[in-house]
């Protein structure tokens, strides 16, 4: 009796253990499977889904050098997307349109970095056109979720990047994490 009650939490235990290595392991596939289709999107110039049933596809690679940071941002706002990677939220600009893109992603996954992001890093938006744009970091703010708009004007290059805060909490919560950043023609902001 003892040694099947021993048997059963063992395996149990094995079990939870699969299943934690479970959502790392997709996320790793998900990220070859989503760089996969950047490539091909950039190649044919128009969005290729990443598996056939994505209801998404990715729309840019957004690039900070300073911090190493490589994230492939999908074309769709919907919390089902964001699992994957940051999204660009509509009502924004896309990549190559005047305007302010707004790009969100999770607090804890793919914009964790944005604790250490800095004013005059160079975050570096490439759409499926081909084309790279460089921004720079002008600030940050802390906002309720209802709070946040895009600015009206259409002549201006912004990039607004997105996610919850504080950083480290574990619910949800009204506060979000804005970091502004504006175009700029400048290569020398990639260096630093």
């Amino acid at each position: 009796m003892l040694r099947a009650a021993l048997l059963a939490l063992c395996g149990l235990g094995l079990v939870l253990t699969a299943m934690g290595a479970a959502i790392p392991a997709k996320a790793v596939v998900a990220q070859a499977l989503l760089e996969r289709a950047f490539d091909r999107s950039v190649s044919l110039h128009r969005a290729q889904k990443p598996w056939a049933w994505a209801d998404m596809a990715p729309a840019a690679r957004l690039s900070v050098p300073r911090l190493g940071v490589d994230r492939i941002v999908l074309d769709t706002g919907s919390g089902q997307a964001m699992a994957f990677g940051p999204t660009l939220l509509p009502g924004g600009a896309k990549p190559g349109e005047a305007g302010t893109m707004v790009i969100a992603a999770h607090r804890d996954t793919h914009f964790a970095f944005l604790q250490q992001a800095r004013i005059g890093d160079a975050i570096l938006i490439e759409g499926i056109d081909g084309v790279t744009r460089i921004y720079e970091i002008t600030g940050a703010e802390v906002v309720r979720w209802d709070r946040f708009a895009i600015p009206e004007s259409d002549r201006a290059n912004t990039l607004a990047l997105a996610t919850c805060y504080p950083f480290g909490a574990t619910g949800h919560g009204p506060l979000r994490y804005v970091v502004h950043a504006v175009a700029t023609d400048s290569p020398a902001k990639i260096a630093r």
